[in-house]
């Protein structure tokens, strides 16, 4: 790529394209989401990426399955999931009730929990069929 330490996790650096922060959150992000879509193509779901139409809620991934249960995910570059990264995942859980099959945080971690608001901790180190 072209690119050392310093673009990777600060986006510094002449030249540098970075879309939402630092180069490596973008490329772990991408891992994910192509993590997902290998994983969730046997099974006949989709994987989308939801935005509001102002901006305001984004969830990362969306998977769906045929009969429209839902599996809602965040993808984040940290080991440490604080209430703030999911607080878009919870919003959601109150928008789609029971369609809302779960909702999950894919991180850097090494252990995979379930938060005191019902949302997984999973790293994507952990991911799998």
């Amino acid at each position: 790529m072209g690119v050392g330490p310093g673009v990777l996790v600060n986006g510094e650096g002449p030249g540098t394209n970075l879309r939402d922060g630092a180069y490596l959150g973008a490329l772990f992000e991408s891992l994910a989401t192509l993590s997902a879509r290998v994983f969730a193509q046997p099974g006949g779901a989709r994987v989308f990426h939801f935005r509001t139409r102002g901006g305001e809620r984004e969830v990362d991934l969306i998977v769906e399955r045929d009969d429209h249960g839902v599996l809602a995910v965040e993808v984040e570059l940290f080991e440490t999931v604080t209430d703030h990264d999911v607080r878009h995942l919870t919003w959601l859980r109150g928008r789609l009730g029971d369609q809302l099959l779960d909702a999950a945080v894919l991180t850097t971690g090494r252990y995979a929990y379930r938060r005191t608001n019902g949302v997984c901790v999973i790293p994507l180190a952990l991911l799998g069929p």
